[in-house]
């Protein structure tokens, strides 16, 4: 396991603990000066069960667990270690043409294919910069790349299907390509789509583009294999062909999600494809920590320890 620090001049914050022991005993002996003044020692020794004053021990370890918590969360504390993951950064292209709300799927193709990116998300480490893009008859960056997990998942929660027909799969590949050219890491498109390519670039073309870029494209085709019927008298179903194509031409891999667990296994060997080193972040939980001591301190400090006047 390896420690890394972000931001590691914060780090010079950690003399203050020195500095708050002494303040906090240095007040502790201006209470004592204080509580002399009380001439009823022996009330004193029986509400504190034998102690004349507190030292508040519990007290300053806490405070010092908060400043110690609080500067590592500010240095950027990230750990190493070696696990099953994904070296890779990726983009998520989404297909978000009215036909993704067929409900072949429950509720329909659009939310299972959303919340299941948002898990793919999770499970991924700070390591791994994703982008999010939707398509339809015109490709949106939704998220550009990042690894930052609050926003890509709020990119994700906040595409809607669109109105107009057609899906331009080769105008979303080139978007997700390029949203990829600032990595210097492996790159990933992950394409996931209902149908086939109606509108926009050719998927040839798009081939080529990601191939000259050196990106891998994975395609999952979601929906059930009967299809949903869109209008009636018409039944959809992927165009499995073109999405083995790209996925074969760029060294990825296809996959076919006809329910909810499938498409979460697929999700699943994407994100542990390879033993690598991952890395954790732990800014978030630092900080989450420190604010419940935080509250815990104020708490004993105006009950258990609070001073008599």
């Amino acid at each position: 396991m390896e420690i890394i620090f972000e931001r590691p001049v914060y780090l010079w914050l950690l003399f203050i603990v020195p500095i708050l022991i002494i303040i906090h005993f240095l007040t502790l002996k201006v209470t004592t000066r204080k509580a002399i003044k009380f001439a009823n020692f022996e009330i004193i020794e029986r509400i504190t069960e034998g102690q004349s004053l507190s030292k508040n021990y519990f007290l300053l370890i806490i405070r010092i667990l908060i400043l110690l918590l609080f500067v590592l969360a500010l240095a950027g504390l990230t750990i190493s270690y070696s696990g099953i993951g994904s070296d890779s950064d990726f983009a998520l292209a989404i297909d978000a043409s009215n036909s993704m709300l067929l409900q072949d799927l429950q509720p329909n193709r659009l939310e299972v294919a959303k919340n299941t990116a948002k898990d793919f998300v999770d499970s991924l480490s700070s390591s791994n910069l994703i982008s999010v893009v939707s398509f339809s008859t015109v490709t949106l960056v939704e998220n550009e790349l990042t690894d930052v997990h609050f926003d890509l998942k709020n990119s994700i929660n906040n595409i809607i299907a669109k109105d107009t027909g057609g899906t331009a799969i080769g105008d979303a590949i080139i978007t997700s390509t390029n949203t990829l050219l600032q990595s210097e890491k492996p790159k990933t498109i992950i394409l996931i789509t209902d149908g086939r390519s109606t509108i926009g670039t050719s998927i040839d073309n798009a081939i080529e583009y990601a191939k000259l870029k050196q990106i891998t494209i994975i395609t999952i085709g979601i929906g059930t294999e009967e299809g949903a019927e869109f209008i009636p008298g018409v039944n959809l179903t992927l165009d499995l062909v073109s999405l083995q194509k790209i996925s074969s031409e760029t060294n990825g891999k296809y996959f076919r999600a006809t329910g909810l667990e499938s498409l979460e296994n697929a999700y699943n060997e994407i994100s542990n494809s390879k033993e690598t080193s991952i890395y954790r972040n732990l800014t978030f939980p630092f900080t989450v920590i420190a604010l419940i001591l935080l509250l815990l301190e104020w708490v004993l400090f105006n009950t258990k320890y609070r001073t008599i006047p």
